[in-house]
């Protein structure tokens, strides 16, 4: 049986369904593949990263280390997840840190091919003005969340994003992830991580598993404002 373009590029990017069948042909070829081990840099803040870069398998964080040594974090992205358009739109270099917190293997498109879409593709454009709008609810969510709320909440916060419908569709109700990972992910120790899991566990919001957990309410649980 002939496998299509679109059929090949849906194994490494759930948006494939909004392009025609030339399209996505076009954004396979434009695709190559790296992987990462885990604690390995994929870009410094300042690199010029010039590809659009997926996660197939693993989970990267965003983040930044300020002048004086504070390290920052602005997201985690796990797989499904798809990053760094707005760098790759402007040409400019990366103003964050990409870090694999597991062994990650990355989806990277090259920009002449996200260029082309960009400018000839209406379902890729209607897809990337859905991810910017989602993206920006989240980043005035941590803003909101690190101002006003307590660190479990902020470990709720960070577990939601991973769950996302729209950022990661297909995803399911399941995640395998690490104390040390959601610690690395939220900003706060493993110690914290522990307690509010527990926290969050107790209110019926989340089954903790071993290596991992299930998400039972996810309304619940990005509406988690603390205590």
């Amino acid at each position: 049986m002939v496998t299509s373009a679109r059929d090949e590029l849906r194994g490494l990017a759930f948006w494939a369904d909004a392009l025609k069948e030339d399209e996505a042909e076009r954004a396979r070829r434009g695709i190559s593949e790296r992987q990462f081990p885990a604690g390995a840099y994929i870009c410094h803040r300042g690199d010029k990263l010039d590809s659009w870069t997926g996660v197939i398998a693993g989970l990267v964080k965003i983040g930044a280390i300020s002048a004086s040594g504070k390290a920052i974090t602005f997201a985690g992205i796990g797989a499904g997840g798809w990053l760094g358009e707005g760098s790759v739109l402007k040409g400019e270099p990366r103003k964050y840190d990409l870090v694999a917190l597991r062994t990650t293997r990355l989806a990277m498109m090259n920009r002449p091919t996200f260029m082309w879409l960009f400018d000839n593709s209406v379902g890729f454009n209607k897809f990337l003005v859905t991810q910017l709008n989602e993206r920006m609810g989240q980043f005035i969510a941590t803003i909101e969340h690190d101002r006003l709320h307590d660190p479990t909440a902020r470990v709720a916060r960070n577990l939601a994003w991973l769950f996302n419908p729209v950022l990661y569709p297909g995803l399911g109700d399941h995640i395998e992830i690490t104390q040390e990972e959601l610690a690395l992910l939220a900003g706060v120790s493993r110690q914290i991580v522990s307690r509010g899991l527990k926290v969050l566990e107790e209110k019926d919001l989340i089954r903790v598993e071993r290596g991992g957990l299930t998400v039972l309410a996810i309304h619940g649980l990005a509406t988690y404002e603390g205590d």
